[in-house]
């Protein structure tokens, strides 16, 4: 009969070769497989944000002929609804599958950037770290889903990458500058996802010409080279005004891409003070160490540039953070790359970083993370409670008014709509009042003028503007509905209300380019 102590030895005998084992993988695998685990309770529910309800719903109307800012608004880019243009293609539910497939693969090509990034720095040991932080910790932070960030948070990795400076930089190497050019037009694409993205394309091309100063550059050529790299940049976002110009719908455009954003008023000082909070709290350790990463000392001169770059990239991002507002928890995402990347020098170029520090905090991210989608799961509800929904209203040629609650309703009845304003806040959310090219009570008017068939309304949230609930509810007290029934999604229930006799309603008209 074997000892206690050979029992022992041959266990740990065993979890070693384990480790081994999985330390062998090729490193697209062991992050493949954890972003499977940590995404999976999400996969198929077409509930896990609004925002990318929204986005896939955009996509199906763009399918069918509409114009974005025109018969569907939003101050979005067309970039991000041009994502969602495939697996809009297949409908529901197929196409959520879809959306959640390439946001996971987005996902997984951004860690593996990440880890790409980390060695360029000097920081080998804590690569790998740093790339199962990234994928952990945007579960936190609204990123097991398809968020805007989820997509161009690879755009922006794959960008830094491509300057990262090396001891052979020459000022005339026209390799190098046409790789700056090619980064800045990827940040350009990266900008046509979300304008966000514009605090880090600013650092980027500051960054690229003080670069240009350090190899020696004359001060004309450094002025040519930002002048090329600022158009480059820009180059996406031309474009696509220039083809709503051709259109006629540039005034419309223009107001909903970068008017509305300045009109859109601000949340109370309470809100802010919480998604602050919230948001400190999702970045505050990661800051921390990476800070702590800058006491690193370098193995060779070279790295010094490539880690100031690398920090600045934060410093940007989290600048950007900081002057947008608003910070609901999904606006932490950009911050997350250079984050993460960054705690790569402590976590792996530290005794203590990696045996203690790096195991708990990947430890706390994946359990606090799983158990964060778990809840917003639990709150916003599932795929069947979605269906239970989507069958009590019923498919039918009358016209659907989602006044409240989840867009992706109009994917899973087929109604029509009536109003451009399908994302349902825009219409009923105070800070939007002024902001949307509309008056919100004359478009609540407008579309009950028509009445469509159905009406969905949730309970009243913080931050509804009280006049718009009180005329929808009286319009509908004026025209007959009658509630239909309530069906729960999360911890809410819905309300479905049907007009007693249908009148078609006519074709929504467009939006208006400014307000009126």
């Amino acid at each position: 009969m074997a000892s206690k102590s050979e029992v022992l030895g041959s266990r740990t005998t065993r979890l070693t070769d384990l480790t081994t084992g999985f330390a062998q993988l090729p490193r697209w695998s062991i992050l493949l497989l954890a972003a499977v685990v940590v995404r999976a309770l999400t996969f198929g529910n077409p509930v896990v944000h609004v925002d990318e309800e929204f986005y896939f719903v955009t996509a199906q109307q763009m399918l069918h002929g509409a114009v974005p800012f025109v018969d569907v608004w939003d101050r979005k880019p067309v970039g991000l609804f041009l994502i969602y243009l495939l697996p809009a293609a297949f409908g529901v539910p197929a196409g959520i599958w879809v959306y959640q497939a390439m946001a996971l693969a987005c996902v997984v090509g951004t860690a593996m950037l990440i880890a790409r990034l980390a060695e360029k720095a000097g920081w080998e040991r804590g690569a790998l770290i740093a790339a199962l932080l990234y994928l952990f910790m945007i579960n936190f932070a609204d990123g097991q889903g398809g968020q805007a960030p989820v997509f161009y948070n690879l755009l922006m990795a794959w960008a830094f990458l491509l300057v990262v400076p090396k001891p052979e930089d020459q000022s005339g190497d026209r390799r190098r500058i046409h790789r700056g050019t090619l980064a800045m037009l990827i940040v350009g694409v990266a900008m046509q996802v979300k304008y966000s993205v514009v605090f880090e394309a600013m650092f980027l091309g500051i960054w690229l010409m003080w670069r240009e100063m350090r190899l020696g550059t004359s001060i004309a050529h450094i002025l040519r080279r930002g002048c090329l790299w600022a158009a480059a940049v820009w180059l996406p976002t031309l474009i696509v005004w220039a083809v709503f110009i051709l259109m006629g719908h540039g005034e419309a455009w223009f107001y909903a891409n970068f008017g509305s954003i300045v009109d859109r008023l601000s949340d109370p000082p309470l809100v802010l003070l919480r998604a602050f909070l919230k948001i400190a709290l999702i970045l505050g350790l990661l800051l921390i160490v990476s800070g702590l990463s800058r006491h690193v000392p370098v193995k060779d001169p070279s790295e010094h540039p490539v880690r100031a770059l690398f920090f600045g990239w934060l410093i940007a991002a989290v600048i950007g953070l900081l002057v947008f507002g608003s910070w609901f928890n999904h606006y932490a995402l950009p911050v997350l790359v250079p984050a993460s990347l960054c705690c790569a020098g402590y976590l792996g170029g530290t005794e203590f970083g990696r045996k203690w520090v790096a195991p708990v905090m990947l430890l706390a991210a994946g359990l606090g993370g799983e158990y964060t989608a778990w809840s917003a799961k639990w709150h916003r509800g599932n795929a069947e409670q979605l269906e239970a929904l989507a069958d009590g209203i019923g498919k039918g040629s009358g016209c659907m008014y989602v006044y409240s609650g989840n867009a992706i309703l109009y994917s899973y009845t087929d109604r029509c709509t009536v109003t451009p304003w399908i994302f349902p806040s825009h219409l009923s959310r105070e800070r939007e009042n002024g902001a949307l090219g509309v008056d919100q009570l004359e478009e609540i008017n407008r579309i009950f003028a028509n009445p469509p068939e159905i009406v969905v309304m949730r309970p009243a949230y913080y931050g509804e503007r009280a006049e718009s609930h009180q005329l929808a509810v009286k319009r509908m007290d004026e025209l007959g509905y009658r509630l239909r029934g309530r069906w729960p999604l999360g911890d809410l229930y819905i309300s479905v209300y049907e007009l007693p006799e249908a009148r078609k309603s006519t074709p929504p008209r467009l939006a208006s380019s400014k307000p009126a």
